[in-house]
């Protein structure tokens, strides 16, 4: 089965969750909802995930919405169903040519896997289309594929660049996904930019873990972006990328700053956790931090008192930088009702 962790994922967090875990617990103790605004991959958001808590989770990445939804969201599904096409999916012969194998064979992924990727993709639209799995349903399966898509592409992890040397063919398949859904009952989804959604939430305690530096994340995982949308754009460049002019953040720009002080400006919640890699000027320039420890510190006091916790972290890092340790830092921020 795939797990929500099992994703390569740059910043990812799982690493660090006992961490957060402690500050939580000594600063905060009971809370009854948690917003977890980048949500990414979803571990965090799963980690606080409780039959008795709401998990509010955001990621304006389309590929990371579908996964979050899959995991964490209250849908109904059925079970058997899901298990009845992936098995089904797993043993599809002699396939045809597609968009995707067009695009990426050879590339990302031997012909034989991106010709099953684009047949199992252009299936799952198929059947949700002609309303044979329901959008949950049609999540997971599409989760299921960018996982298994994600285990065997030819990459050191991210989609900004790919191994140039020859392809291996690989075995290929689907897996059912381990959901716990008895704890999603109140849970809420969504893929929007943070600076909007902000202003349409409220929760106990806010998580950020906004990007770090100028890579932006729809650069580094175009691929599977492009999969779970399947407007099947034309991709251009070695790296076989679409336009992605409407999901650039400006966490990833020289704007982020002010992103940052208009996000806490119009947070509606108790306590605000923000966890940052002190990257500074360690590594290439792409690495360098865009917003420092003093403005994340200005921008937060503005709300309430801050304390500030460390913990040494290894850094996944895009393959290319040499700044693979780190200091992680949480910032905490118990909101002054008259801020």
């Amino acid at each position: 089965m795939h797990n929500i962790s099992k994703r390569r994922y740059l910043g990812n967090k799982s690493a660090i969750l006992p961490f957060i875990d402690e500050v939580l617990k000594s600063e905060v103790g009971e809370f009854d909802s948690f917003c977890d605004m980048f949500g990414g991959t979803g571990v965090v958001g799963e980690y606080f995930n409780t039959k008795d808590r709401t998990i509010i989770s955001n990621d304006m990445l389309y590929a990371n919405y579908v996964t979050l939804s899959a995991f964490l969201s209250d849908e109904s599904y059925d079970e058997v169903k899901i298990s009845n096409f992936i098995d089904e999916f797993n043993n599809l012969k002699n396939l045809q040519n597609n968009y995707f194998s067009d695009n990426f064979s050879n590339i990302y992924f031997s012909t034989p896997t991106a010709k099953k990727i684009g047949c199992i993709r252009e299936m799952i639209q198929n059947l949700f289309v002609c309303k044979k799995i329901n959008t949950k349903e049609k999540n997971i399966l599409l989760t299921s594929l960018i996982y298994s898509a994600d285990r065997v592409a030819n990459t050191v992890g991210h989609y900004d660049t790919y191994i140039k040397k020859g392809i291996k063919d690989t075995n290929f398949e689907l897996k059912m996904l381990n959901i716990s859904k008895d704890l999603n009952k109140n849970n809420k989804i969504y893929n929007k930019d943070a600076n909007l959604l902000i202003r349409d939430i409220e929760c106990d305690v806010l998580y950020l873990d906004p990007p770090y530096n100028s890579r932006q994340y729809s650069d580094s995982y175009h691929i599977l972006e492009n999969l779970s949308i399947w407007a099947k754009p034309k991709v251009f460049g070695k790296t076989k990328k679409f336009d992605r002019t409407q999901i650039k953040s400006r966490y990833s720009k020289a704007d982020a700053p002010n992103a940052l002080d208009d996000l806490i400006k119009n947070a509606r919640c108790m306590y605000i956790l923000l966890s940052y890699n002190d990257t500074d000027k360690k590594g290439n320039e792409r690495s360098h931090a865009k917003i420092s420890d003093t403005q994340i510190k200005s921008i937060l006091s503005k709300r309430g008192e801050v304390k500030i916790f460390k913990q040494d972290k290894k850094l996944f890092n895009s393959g290319k930088s040499r700044c693979t340790n780190t200091i992680e830092k949480i910032y905490l921020l118990k909101v002054d009702d008259e801020s």
